[in-house]
């Protein structure tokens, strides 16, 4: 094992990484398998150092008192010589080349610290996954890459300085006005540099669900999805085997009442947003430093939906027209949710680059059209995506379960509806007042933060999530099953603990987040980042890496449960339910070691499992 060179505690110079710049740090712990030191800066920050980029502090003071010693002689003895009687014509020449060479320095330094911020901006605007994960943790591709940037970037500036350098040779007296003329030239050139990498290194690199390939047919193959379900739900035998179900004529999937019905019900919800009740609350920092405001009244829009509602049952209008034209409302929906994603694609092309997502800013028009283009499209102060994220389609999935529960009833001749649609109901109804009641939370989730909005999120919001969601309360409708009491009682149990882990686990989180000094939460234990925030390490977050996934599979088994075992496709929401978490789980966990770098990779020892305890 090789020996330290720093104890804990030392306080020595550490190289801000990417950077020539040292700047004073305290050695907290040393890696022997990595060999990497963890260091402490002024500010809080953290990170993890190689030996070669920590110097001790002597070694700093040494050559500070060398240039300070050195220079008032050099300066005593040019003006001893200078002011020699005996000498003035020699005094005057040695004067003005150290003039010369004084002027020099003066540049030679000015450029080379422009070269310094120049190397320092290229390096923080990279992808993360390209730059701070490997740079925190001492891998030699940063550095390589680093290294090729100062080649490229001394290669652009170098013609400019030797112009310079043959200029003030030959020219000893440059007139002031050609002199600011070049500095006003460099300075532009400077920052058009420093533009130009910004905007190439702001492109999305890494692509997801397959690239250009895999989202063109996403595209295509989510609506199929769909209509499939929806179809063999309709059959008296849903089985699989009864591939493929018999398709309705086209012309009876479109009927202009019902897409009428449709946009009267997206634009009652949008007035409802646009009501001046709630409180308005600031979202995360965006890439350029603001902060958007948001209206928080989703559960006021729900309480006036429901009061709607009631109203037209008062008056006795018949709610199971919604099952009726089950298949035309899903197309109705999927057509509007296509003319969303050109409009909003198309307005995106106008953005500025600050303003575009992370995640879709391909420069290819399938993917940067299926995953979203412009990171938060606004008209005024309205937000198209975290008013789709919440209202239209996850209120209308409770109106639709009503309106199956009171089709049950009329098509079964029932004067109240069975048990196992009161439980899918009421669990489903729970999921939804649980999300609007504590609507500030999706503030800080990536489909807000990170995710554009374009076809993947408008198609989820608009049609998976109320068509596909109430799958098992429109399976009910057409497949009745009678489950007794004691078997209700124990799903009942199963939806609760889904639901108490889901809660628990983001409440400690959000909590933390909030107020991290929180004597309430002094009981939970953290590792400290280099971004100033913390990874929990004792709750629900010590148990699992995602415990609020495990909550929601527990809750996603409940709500099929009371559709009984004879199909299998009342669990389809189960295995899409899973597969969608450990995707997100996926994504979850790469960007947080991006973000998080080595106390990401220390909080994965310390918590190995990331969504099922001792499984998975």
């Amino acid at each position: 094992m090789p020996n330290r060179r720093f104890a804990d505690g030392e306080v020595v110079m550490g190289r801000w990484p990417g950077s020539v710049l040292y700047y004073e740090v305290q050695v907290t712990s040393y890696d022997d398998v990595s060999h990497l030191y963890t260091v402490k800066y002024k500010d809080g920050t953290e990170l993890a150092l190689k030996e070669s980029d920590i110097r001790s502090q002597s070694s700093f003071k040494h050559r500070k008192s060398q240039s300070s010693s050195s220079s008032p002689s050099r300066r005593s003895t040019s003006r001893s010589r200078s002011r020699s009687p005996g000498r003035p014509a020699k005094g005057r020449r040695r004067s003005s080349s150290q003039s010369r060479e004084h002027k020099d320095d003066k540049k030679k330094t000015i450029q080379e610290t422009n070269l310094a911020l120049l190397v320092l901006v290229f390096s923080f605007n990279q992808k993360p996954s390209e730059n701070n994960t490997r740079r925190y943790n001492g891998e030699p591709d940063s550095t390589e890459r680093n290294e090729t940037s100062c080649i490229i970037l001394e290669q652009k500036l170098k013609p400019d300085l030797e112009i310079e350098r043959v200029l003030e040779q030959y020219s000893l007296h440059p007139r002031k006005e050609e002199k600011k003329k070049e500095e006003r030239h460099s300075e532009k050139k400077f920052f058009e540099t420093i533009k130009t990498i910004e905007k190439a290194s702001s492109k999305t690199k890494e692509l997801e669900f397959g690239g250009r390939i895999g989202t063109f047919m996403l595209i295509f193959f989510l609506p199929a999805t769909v209509f499939y379900l929806l179809l063999m739900c309709k059959q008296d035998d849903p089985s699989l085997m009864n591939f493929p179900p018999p398709l309705p004529a086209l012309e009876s999937l479109w009927e202009a009442r019902v897409f009428g019905v449709f946009l009267l019900w997206f634009f009652l919800q949008a007035l409802f947003y646009l009501l001046p009740i709630g409180k308005v609350v600031e979202g995360l920092p965006l890439s350029n430093g603001r902060k958007l405001q948001y209206r928080i009244n989703g559960f006021y829009a729900f309480i006036l939906t429901a009061a709607a509602i009631g109203a037209l049952l008062y008056f006795q209008f018949e709610l199971h027209y919604l099952y009726d034209h089950f298949m035309q409302f899903a197309v109705s929906a999927t057509a509007f949710s296509m003319a969303l994603s050109i409009y909003l694609y198309i307005r995106s092309l106008k953005a500025p680059e600050e303003e575009l997502a992370p995640g879709g800013n391909s420069g290819y028009f399938v993917y940067d059209f299926f995953t979203g283009h412009e990171l938060n499209p606004r008209i005024g102060s309205f937000d198209l995506k975290y008013f789709c994220e919440l209202r239209p389609g996850l209120i209308g999935w409770i109106v639709i379960n009503l309106a199956l529960l009171l089709a049950e009833m009329k098509i079964h001749n029932q004067s109240m509806p069975s048990l196992s649609m009161i439980l899918v109901n009421s669990f489903q109804l729970l999921y939804v007042v649980d999300a609007l009641w504590n609507e500030e939370a999706i503030l800080t989730t990536m489909d807000i933060t990170h995710d554009g909005f374009g076809f993947m999120l408008a198609f989820g919001d608009l049609v998976w999530v109320p068509f596909v969601y109430s799958l098992q309360a429109f399976y009910l409708v057409g497949h009745p099953t009678a489950i007794s009491w004691p078997v209700a009682a124990a799903i009942i149990i199963l939806n609760c603990i889904g639901y108490y882990i889901f809660r628990s686990a983001n409440s400690q989180k959000n909590n933390f987040r909030r107020n991290p000094a929180d004597p309430k939460l002094a009981y939970l234990k953290f590792i400290p980042t280099a971004t100033g925030k913390g990874l929990l390490v004792t709750g629900w977050w010590g148990f699992v890496r995602h415990p609020n996934y495990l909550g929601d599979i527990i809750m996603a088994l409940a709500w099929s449960l009371p559709c009984g075992f004879n199909h299998i496709l009342p669990y389809f929401y189960v295995i899409y339910f899973i597969c969608l978490l450990v995707h997100r789980e996926a994504r979850d966990e790469h960007h947080c070691k991006q973000k998080y770098g080595v106390a990401w990779e220390r909080y994965c020892q310390r918590v190995p499992y990331r969504i099922f305890p001792y499984i998975y």
